[in-house]
């Protein structure tokens, strides 16, 4: 793949996560669990993953979330999506890498998912000096499960079609 058309093709995948994420952001989604969403923008980081490979990822993961917070984000918005998303993104592209062909999309989705909560509740920790907020985690689990499979699943499929259409052979 040359260099422009690299270049175009992430920059549609940080579009796409950006208005996934604000669609997200419009949808009155609730799991019971306050804070917990459907994930949506991270269909694309692991499209991403299967596309192309580390550095390219985290480019798309670092845009979508600088992006997002100057459209309608705050500081703390910032950090949680910052460090949910880059520990969710280093998680998934370390068992891509090792599972290849043990670990599915989906299996690597929801595992990203619980990562993503993961690296925000740290984040709630050193903001409010207090690790009691570990209580907190449970809940997003079982939410970052379900939210993961849903991800996965939906990523199953894109993969497929992009397979199938031969418009990119993602292994």
């Amino acid at each position: 793949m040359n260099k422009t058309r690299k270049i175009v093709i992430i920059s549609l995948l940080v579009s796409q996560a950006l208005v996934l994420h604000l669609v997200e952001r419009i949808i009155p989604f609730n799991f019971g669990v306050p804070g917990a969403k459907l994930g949506l923008a991270n269909i694309i980081t692991l499209i991403s993953l299967y596309l192309f490979g580390f550095k390219e990822t985290l480019t798309v993961v670092i845009l979508r979330v600088i992006l997002s917070s100057l459209l309608g984000g705050n500081v703390s918005g910032f950090l949680f999506s910052v460090s949910g998303g880059i520990l969710s993104f280093l998680i998934m592209y370390i068992l891509k890498v090792i599972g290849r062909e043990k670990i599915s999309a989906i299996g690597i989705s929801i595992v990203g998912a619980i990562f993503h909560n993961i690296g925000q509740i740290l984040m709630a920790a050193i903001i409010i000096e207090n690790l009691n907020i570990f209580i907190y985690l449970p809940l997003l689990l079982l939410s970052s499960v379900v939210t993961g499979l849903f991800v996965g699943i939906t990523v199953k499929y894109i993969i497929k079609f992009l397979n199938d259409t031969k418009l990119f052979n993602i292994s």
